[in-house]
């Protein structure tokens, strides 16, 4: 494996408290905690979270030596009890020759050839949502955008289309809470609790987690009883159809566990993304304008499909550059074993490596003016290449988050639907993300401006 050709030069950060180390202030605003880290001490920072010794890596030249060695020279860092509640031991927590298997069943439901199975359900979906909206509609930005993608991944992953109504507000609201559950573990004492301690939080994590229990068992008891796997082409078909090399299909735990993982990962980042994305839209006029004529030109007026994807490039730009000032993913660990090392220097046995996508998209050596809404960076002749791994939504190595395309496609093709019906008008606001699972918006509400 190539060794980064930068020094790794570790210094040691602020100083923490007693058992808590560092925990404390990086509870009280991750972000800001580690802008310090890398403006106040450097590439290579040495610090604690709680009672474990913890490096971050600011350089992309380290990043991309560190996630290439995951498996290998570092494990997955299994953080807290509520994230294994909700996804259990699929493919994103399992570990060795159980994640090398998981892998290989789950990554064939999400190659490019099933994601252009599922463009034309993308954009139908877009297009009832906007249907609905009319000029001068105050919407809750968020809101919308969650019900476009849990209706996108309800008929792509179950081949269901619940629709609007109780159950579907209940689900919402249920991954919500896991949600809010999980990314409030992140930052606080709980961390450290034992998973038999109750507390409230824990109690309401856990009724939210039945919620989805309950739905995903339905959906899978309801495909079982028709028989129909080999025949159907939605993400739960072909789980329920995957064999290993061995013959042996995933266990009904393992499809639920993997269902569920989909389910979170596909309807949360998305939305997240989008959000995020018509907020920097409304305070961007030239950008938007320029959306607009490639929208006019790539599509003539009729809805896009997946053989123009390639074709949107100002598009897929403004996605890149939201990803980058607004990762929905925004740290990664893991823990160095025995044997580590990074830029031919050994990490010791047990040092919990981290890495942060917000930093390093934010670091204004790789991006000039790095606080800017600028798609125009990403374009093929831009004067500033950017540094490999400087940009890194969905991780990268051997972990990259299998739905990475899936994604970016869905964002694409759901911005071009959305915005060639309307504008969505933001009130000029600041809004400080909400640290959890993912970088969440505060409630933003848009005023609907027909095209």
């Amino acid at each position: 494996m190539p060794v980064s050709p930068v020094p790794l030069e570790p210094v040691p950060g602020p100083r923490g408290l007693p058992l808590l180390g560092n925990l404390p202030a990086f509870g009280r605003d991750p972000l800001g905690f580690l802008e310090r880290l890398r403006d106040d001490f450097g590439d290579a920072v040495t610090w604690s979270l709680g009672p474990k010794r913890s490096l971050f890596l600011f350089h992309p030249a380290h990043i991309a030596e560190f996630l290439a060695a995951r498996e290998h020279a570092f494990e997955l860092l299994e953080v807290g009890w509520a994230l294994k509640q909700l996804v259990g031991t699929s493919v994103i927590l399992s570990k060795g020759s159980d994640w090398r298997r998981k892998r290989s069943l789950v990554q064939p439901t999400v190659r490019p050839r099933q994601v252009r199975a599922y463009a034309s359900d993308m954009v139908e979906c877009a297009r009832t949502a906007a249907d609905a909206w009319q000029d001068g509609d105050r919407i809750d930005l968020r809101g919308q955008m969650n019900l476009i993608t849990q209706r996108i991944v309800l008929r792509t992953l179950f081949g269901n289309d619940l629709a609007e109504g109780e159950r579907t507000r209940a689900l919402s609201a249920a991954m919500a809470e896991a949600e809010h559950g999980i990314g409030a573990e992140l930052r606080n004492m709980s961390l450290f609790l034992p998973g038999w301690a109750p507390t409230p939080s824990r109690r309401r994590f856990l009724r939210a987690v039945a919620t989805i229990d309950a739905e995903v068992h339905r959906l899978i008891r309801a495909r079982q009883r028709h028989g129909d796997t080999e025949e159907r082409h939605d993400l739960l078909s072909r789980l329920l159809a995957a064999r290993d090399e061995e013959g042996r299909p995933l266990t009904a735990k393992e499809v639920r566990d993997e269902a569920t993982t989909l389910w979170a990962a596909g309807h949360e980042t998305t939305s997240t993304a989008l959000t995020w994305t018509f907020y920097l839209l409304s305070g961007a006029p030239e950008v938007r304008e320029r959306l607009t004529a490639e929208l006019a030109q790539v599509l003539a007026g009729r809805p896009p499909t997946i053989d123009d994807y390639d074709n949107l490039r100002w598009t897929r730009q403004i996605i890149k550059e939201s990803l980058r000032l607004y990762p929905p993913g925004w740290i990664i660990p893991a823990v160095a074993r025995d044997g580590a090392t990074l830029a031919g220097i050994r990490i010791p046995p047990g040092t919990v490596v981290w890495c942060s996508q917000w930093t390093t998209h934010r670091d204004p050596r790789w991006f000039p003016e790095p606080t800017r809404f600028r798609p125009e960076r990403w374009d093929p002749d831009a004067p500033d290449p950017v540094p490999d791994h400087a940009w890194y939504p969905f991780g990268g190595g051997q972990r990259t988050c299998l739905g990475a395309r899936f994604a970016q496609v869905e964002a694409a093709l759901l911005l071009a639907t959305l915005a060639q019906r309307c504008h969505l008008d933001v009130a000029p606001a600041d809004p400080a993300p909400r640290v959890g699972l993912l970088l969440q918006p505060t409630t933003l509400q848009a005023t609907v401006r027909c095209a």
